[in-house]
């Protein structure tokens, strides 16, 4: 029982951190381009994890063709597209909608779990699923009056990053029971540095790095360390002992990590609808959460 609480808690913080990186992202995509930012933040991370991975395991360990493939496959929907639609997404939306548009994380990872890792998906998962989805139109139907075109394809873009997340939650499932989670961790990172590399060099030779303030290389910094390096070690050593169904519940950490630092660090306003769709999407993750809890009693 003390793993699987461990587990819960290593789930929790890493959701929290990344939940933290919608409003550091908000603030990055107003210094830096997307891809340059990204690919920063991953060659930070690698300088990081590779020492780490040598001197905890002596060499770099050896992994099979398929299992390869499933972690570029991973790396390509939750680093690569993950960044892409969320960073581009946070230039046309609130870091609030945001966090209420990732709230649905936890109804996805319930579907996915069951259609790729066959895990039991019950009459209270399925209900959750529905009224985490009516959560989300909530924000864009109800508040539709204060919406514009871009508004509405900022959403859509944090959409897909839920969507890539949710396989990179799957899969990170799946190859966690195969390797360990610094080595899952490092190989995400390098991934990330070769995926965004060339786009990098594209934007780097047309930005001017005189303008990055102290403040933005911080938040770079931010990034790579405690967002990559720390949330995914986190987030594969609680993988590794628990169901990606049972950690799908936890993933709503995020959103309200999101909400709450939007907030209170860019000063946004929490309307009418967005309160709507927070209350909605709880019940759901309740509904999920208890269903969960019952079925490991």
């Amino acid at each position: 029982m003390s793993q699987t609480v461990n587990a819960y808690l290593q789930i929790t913080l890493a959701m929290a951190i990344v939940g933290s990186s919608v409003v550091a992202g908000k603030l990055i995509v107003s210094s830096f381009p997307v891809f340059l930012a990204s690919e920063l933040r991953f060659v930070v991370a690698t300088i990081i994890l590779i020492p780490i991975l040598l001197i905890r395991e002596n060499r770099f360990p050896s992994i099979k063709l398929k299992d390869f493939i499933i972690l570029f496959i991973q790396a390509l929907a939750g680093v690569f597209l993950f960044n892409i639609f969320m960073l581009y997404g946070l230039k046309f939306t609130t870091a609030i909608k945001a966090g209420i548009i990732t709230s649905t994380l936890p109804a996805f990872v319930g579907v996915a779990s069951y259609l790729f890792l066959k895990e039991k998906l019950s009459f209270r998962k399925i209900v959750g699923i529905i009224l985490a989805v009516l959560g989300v139109l909530s924000i864009n139907i109800v508040g539709g009056a204060s919406q514009n075109i871009n508004s509405l394809y900022g959403n859509f873009l944090i959409f897909g990053a839920v969507i890539g997340e949710t396989l990179f939650i799957t899969l990170g499932k799946y190859v966690s029971d195969r390797m360990s989670p610094l080595t899952i961790s490092t190989m995400m990172s390098v991934f990330g540095v070769i995926m965004f590399f060339p786009f990098a060099v594209y934007e780097a030779k047309h930005f001017d790095f005189s303008s990055v303030h102290l403040f933005d290389w911080m938040n770079i910094l931010y990034f790579g360390i405690v967002v990559t390096v720390l949330a995914f070690l986190l987030m594969y050593e609680g993988l590794s002992k628990i169901q990606a169904s049972s950690a799908g519940v936890f993933t709503s950490v995020l959103p309200v990590s999101a909400v709450l630092l939007s907030f209170i660090v860019l000063k946004e306003a929490i309307l009418l609808s967005h309160i709507l769709g927070i209350l909605l999407v709880i019940i759901s993750i309740l509904l999920i959460s208890k269903d969960t809890s019952v079925n490991n009693t």
